[in-house]
């Protein structure tokens, strides 16, 4: 009997939490759209930190433009990994331009392009605009290297990436 309502607790609340951080998530794209930075912030941060891999990427994007938050390319590439280590193909197409820019990261065209290549396989139509824009600056080689990384990297589960 006790196991049966630790059960049905569970099951409730998992059922109650769901909706919310939906409706969270929601708000604070709503704010985001208004220029509610702050208010977007706040809802999204707890479910970036619980890890929502599209509040994780719009966090990236908040540190990255500035918007509600001092610009910090490091924390937008520190955010955008997380986002893109969970298969969210905007975030690995972000890191991408983060690579392909020098923004918070050393500049890399082989590392900008093996995030594109794996941003554009996740359908990520950016990344793969982007990874035939980059290739035009590079050798063969070196989109050769970047296509080994990417398959590595999707090997690994995005944990063997740089």
């Amino acid at each position: 009997m006790i196991k049966q309502l630790r059960t049905a607790a569970f099951l409730l609340c998992t059922a109650v939490a769901v909706p919310v951080m939906a409706q969270d998530f929601d708000k604070g794209w709503a704010a985001y759209g208004a220029g509610d930075y702050a208010t977007a912030l706040q809802e999204w941060r707890p479910l970036a930190v619980q890890g929502d891999a599209e509040a994780q990427f719009n966090l990236c994007i908040m540190y990255a433009a500035g918007r509600g938050v001092l610009q910090d390319y490091a924390e937008a590439v520190r955010w955008c990994r997380m986002a893109a280590e969970q298969d969210n193909a905007k975030a690995q197409s972000g890191l991408g331009v983060m690579y392909a820019t020098g923004r918070g990261v050393l500049q890399d065209d082989v590392l900008a392009h093996m995030w594109f290549n794996i941003g554009g396989a996740n359908g990520s139509a950016e990344g793969s605009e982007n990874r035939g824009e980059i290739e035009q600056r590079m050798t063969r080689e070196q989109i050769a290297e970047a296509q080994a990384l990417a398959r590595r990297c999707m090997a690994s589960d995005y944990q063997d990436c740089d």
